[in-house]
C-alpha cells in the first residue's frame, strides 16, 4: 500500500551520486559491491570495547558522540565475514560496528579518503550480512548496532535554505524547480540508513528484544530528522518509519501522537518544515488500515491536525499527499464528508488563486466519495462558495469550478437537490455569460447552463424569471439613487447661488 501511494504522491528524489546503492522495486534497495577488498579495518579503542561489554541504555547512548572527526583513531585490518568461522561472526560484527561509529568530515573530500572508503566498504559488508539472514543477532550486538545508527544519523541539521530565501512561502511552488540540498556525508549516511532498514525488516530481528533499543527516544529523534533538506534522506526516513510502525505495534500510538505534535508546531507556530509531505505519505498508508468503526482519536486527528494543514501558505508543497489522506477518511467513513467539506470552506483562500485551484481539485475528490445525506447538510454554503469561484476574474479558478460538472457523481448529487442548488448558482452563470472576459470560461458556462435547462426546464425558467426580477429591482434602486443624487446636486447649486447673492448685497 505504501509503495503504491509513494508512487502517486511523493516528491521526485534525485539519483544518488552513487555508491553502489539504488532503490529497488520492492521498496527496499539493492546493494552491489564493486569489489570489497579482502580485508577490512577496525578501531583500536578500549573504551568502545568496554562499552560493548557493559552496554548502556539506547537513549543515553544515542546522545553520545564517541568519536569525532578531529581525533581519528588507529585502525587495524579485519577479515571478511566469509573468512571466519560462523561462531566468531557475531564478535566480528561488533568490531566492524566500531569502525562504522567513526564520523568523518566531508567538507574536505581529500581528507581521510582511505579511512572514509574503509568505512563505506565495512557498511556494505554489514548490510549484506544482515540482508543475507545469517542468523539472529545477539542482544549486545543489537544494542551496539542501534548505537551505531544513533551516532551516525542523529546530528544537527544545517540551516534550511528557505530561512534565508523565503521560498517556502510560495503556495503551489514546485519543489522540483528548486535545486535540492544534498548532504555531502550521504555516501555513508545512505548505507547507515540501509543497514537500519534491513535490521528493522529482517525476520531475524526479534521485536521483543529490538523494542528495548528502538524505543520512544529513538523514534522521536528519527522524526526530528524529517526536517532534513536532503530529499534522499527523507525518502529513507519515510520507508524506515513506516516499517517501524508496522513491526513495533507498541509504538503505534506514540508515533501518531508525535506526528500530530509536528503538525501542530508547523501549523500554529513555525510554518517551516521540510518533511510534511513524507509524513503525510506515511499517514496515508496508516489511515488506509484504520478499522471500522473509526476511533474517536482518529476523527479528532482529522479535525485538529489534517484539516488545519490547509491553512499554511506553503500548502502547495504537500497538498497532493494531504488530499489523499483527507479522501481516505471520507472513503473509510462517509459520515465524515460534511465535517471535511465545512473544514475546507473554513480555510478557503480569499486572495490566493493558486490555492483555490488546489482546493477545488480536492473538493471534487471528496464529493466523489460523498453520499446524498451528507451532501445535503453542507450543499448550501458549499455552492455559495462555488458560485463565487465561478465569477472569479482568474480564469483558472472559474474554469476549475466549472469542471465539477464533468463529474457524473457530482452532477447526480446536484440533480437530486436542484431545487436548492439552481437558485444559488444561476446568477453566477448569467453573470459569466454576460461579462466574463475569458472565452473558455464563457463556453463552459454555456454548457453548464444548457445542462441545467435540460435537467429541469420549469425550474430553469423560474430561476430565470427571479433573476430578471432581481435585476430589474436592482436597476430601479440604482435609478432612484441617481435621481436622489441629482436632486441633492440641484439643491446644493441653488443654495450656493443664494449664498452668493446674499454676499453681493
Amino acid at each position: 500500500m505504501l509503495n503504491k501511494f509513494i508512487k502517486r504522491g511523493s516528491r521526485k528524489v534525485p539519483k544518488s551520486d552513487a555508491h553502489d546503492l539504488s532503490y529497488g522495486g520492492s521498496g527496499g534497495v539493492s546493494v552491489q559491491s564493486t569489489g570489497i577488498s579482502s580485508s577490512s579495518v577496525t578501531v583500536n579503542h578500549a573504551s568502545r570495547s568496554a562499552a560493548a561489554a557493559n552496554p548502556a541504555s539506547s537513549s543515553a547512548v544515542a546522545a553520545a558522540h564517541p568519536l569525532s572527526p578531529a581525533a581519528a583513531p588507529q585502525i587495524e585490518t579485519l577479515p571478511l565475514f566469509r573468512d571466519v568461522p560462523v561462531p566468531e561472526r557475531q564478535a566480528l560484527f561488533l568490531r566492524k560496528l566500531q569502525i562504522c561509529s567513526v564520523i568523518f568530515d566531508f567538507s574536505d573530500t581529500l581528507k581521510s579518503a582511505r579511512e572514509k572508503e574503509t568505512k563505506r566498504q565495512t557498511l556494505l559488508e554489514l548490510v549484506e550480512f544482515v540482508q543475507s539472514g545469517s542468523g539472529r543477532l545477539a542482544e549486545p550486538v543489537q544494542e551496539e548496532l542501534v548505537r551505531t545508527f544513533a551516532v551516525n544519523i542523529f546530528r544537527c541539521l544545517p540551516p534550511a535554505a528557505h530561512e534565508n530565501t523565503g521560498s517556502g512561502d510560495i503556495a503551489g511552488a514546485d519543489p522540483e524547480e528548486e535545486e535540492p540540498y544534498l548532504d555531502p556525508a550521504w555516501p555513508h549516511l545512505q548505507l547507515v540508513y540501509e543497514l537500519l532498514h534491513r535490521y528493522v525488516v529482517s525476520s531475524d530481528t526479534d521485536t521483543k528484544v529490538a523494542k528495548r533499543y528502538i524505543d520512544h527516544s529513538f523514534v522521536l529523534r528519527l522524526l526530528d530528522l524529517f526536517d532534513s533538506e536532503d530529499p534522499r534522506e527523507r525518502e529513507y526516513l519515510k520507508t524506515i518509519l513506516h516499517r517501524i510502525y508496522g513491526k513495533f505495534m507498541v509504538h503505534r500510538p506514540f508515533i501518531r501522537k508525535a506526528i500530530n505534535n509536528i503538525f501542530y508546531r508547523f501549523i500554529f507556530e513555525t510554518e517551516r518544515h521540510s518533511g510534511i509531505g513524507e509524513l503525510l505519505e506515511i499517514l496515508g498508508s496508516i489511515i488506509n488500515g484504520f478499522a471500522l468503526p473509526m476511533k474517536e482519536e482518529h476523527k479528532l486527528f482529522l479535525v485538529r491536525a489534517l484539516i488545519p494543514l490547509h491553512k499554511p501558505k506553503s500548502v502547495g508543497m504537500y497538498h497532493q499527499q494531504l488530499s489523499y489522506c483527507i479522501t481516505q477518511f471520507v472513503e473509510k467513513d462517509y459520515k465524515l464528508a460534511d465535517t471535511v467539506i465545512r473544514g475546507l470552506l473554513k480555510y478557503w483562500p480569499v486572495t490566493n488563486c493558486q490555492k483555490e485551484v488546489l482546493f477545488l481539485g480536492e473538493l471534487e475528490e471528496v464529493l466523489e466519495a460523498t453520499q446524498s445525506n451528507e451532501f445535503q447538510r453542507c450543499m448550501s454554503p458549499l455552492f455559495k462558495q462555488i458560485a463565487r469561484c465561478l465569477n472569479s476574474s482568474h480564469f483558472q479558478v472559474a474554469e476549475r469550478a466549472l469542471f465539477l460538472w464533468n463529474n457524473d457523481h457530482i452532477v447526480n448529487l446536484i440533480a437530486q437537490n436542484r431545487s436548492v442548488i439552481f437558485p444559488i448558482i444561476f446568477e453566477a452563470l448569467e453573470k459569466n455569460i454576460q461579462s466574463h472576459w475569458n472565452q473558455a470560461v464563457h463556453g463552459l458556462t454555456s454548457n453548464v447552463r444548457k445542462m441545467f435547462l435540460d435537467m429541469d426546464s420549469e425550474l430553469f425558467e423560474e430561476c430565470q424569471r427571479q433573476y430578471i426580477e432581481k435585476e430589474a429591482k436592482a436597476k430601479e434602486l440604482e435609478d432612484q439613487r441617481e435621481l436622489a443624487w441629482r436632486r441633492l446636486e440641484s439643491m446644493a447649486e441653488t443654495q450656493a447661488a443664494g449664498d452668493e447673492m446674499v454676499l453681493v448685497n
